[in-house]
């Protein structure tokens, strides 16, 4: 699939009635190994938060089952009181066992204690976006329906506990199932230069206005590894992980990144892309990866 992308990438884009600045910093990886725990050294964790903020970062993905808690005790210590136009997205439906495993968490109690948790440790009286955490499988989208989760949300939206609300780890059924209990705004799915899953979703989305975030639009665990993508970032004196993102923006207008990272280095990288404009015969190039991982 080609995409003739104009010379410019518009830097900025609507998360319901917010605008946030399209590239952003997901929290998850200041908790400690297997996200779980406390980080190793916790002031370079506040110190890659400020320098986010003060790098113009105005969307913080994050959520309470990071640590678990950890993540968001962070944020609040780095950052509150929190800037006017900072956005904080959250995620419920998920908690942690005593071992770090990923357990669901759907019920009427549980989601409210989410809410509620996320309220008091970032220090908010409203949380601008939750997304619900589908967890019919920890790694992959299973159809099943969402509609007594996706209710609990939509009740604590009518009481004004939630601003927005969005989905992670769903398929297209479950966001239309989603659009008739609650106006959704964003969707989180995993999707990167090599995992090409969601095109015809995104397409979509953006027809309809409703975001979209890639986690792992790296790789995750597995960083991306191509070798059309290295020889790319080689002729562009950019790195192989900086391209990937600059394609993540030319793809479509509505995705909104998220990179994490607990480098203030990597940070800085990152929040380079903006500068970075890929010609659309690089695109073209760059598509040939996701086909050939498909």
């Amino acid at each position: 699939m080609s995409h003739n992308q104009p010379a410019t990438v518009r830097l900025v884009a609507r998360l319901g009635d917010l605008t946030v600045k399209r590239i952003g910093y997901g929290a998850m990886q200041l908790a400690g190994p297997g996200v779980f725990g406390p980080p190793k050294d916790p002031e370079a964790a506040l110190a890659v938060l400020r320098a986010a903020v003060a790098g113009g970062v105005n969307h913080i993905d994050t959520s309470d089952f990071y640590g678990p808690h950890v993540t968001n005790r962070l944020i609040r210590q780095a950052l509150h009181p929190y800037p006017d136009d900072l956005v904080i997205v959250t995620k419920v439906g998920a908690r942690r066992g005593s071992d770090g495993s990923w357990l669901p968490a759907y019920s009427r109690e549980d989601l409210t204690q989410a809410v509620h948790d996320n309220l008091r440790n970032l220090g908010l009286d409203v949380l601008d976006v939750v997304n619900f955490r589908c967890m019919f499988d920890v790694h992959h989208p299973v159809e099943g329906s969402l509609e007594e989760p996706l209710s609990v949300l939509a009740d604590l939206r009518r009481q004004g506990l939630i601003r927005h609300i969005g989905l992670s780890n769903v398929t297209a059924t479950q966001i239309a199932e989603g659009r008739r209990i609650a106006p959704i705004v964003c969707v989180q799915n995993q999707y990167n230069l090599a995992h090409r899953g969601d095109d015809a979703l995104i397409d979509a989305l953006a027809r309809d206005g409703i975001a979209y975030v890639p986690f792992f639009p790296l790789g995750g665990f597995s960083p991306l590894q191509s070798s059309t993508l290295s020889d790319v970032a080689d002729r562009l004196d950019a790195t192989p992980l900086q391209v990937a993102l600059a394609w993540l923006l030319q793809r479509a207008p509505n995705i909104l990144l998220i990179p994490g990272t607990s480098s203030i280095p990597h940070l800085t990288e990152n929040l380079a892309v903006a500068q970075l404009t890929l010609p659309a015969e690089v695109v073209a190039e760059l598509d040939t990866v996701g086909a050939l991982a498909a």
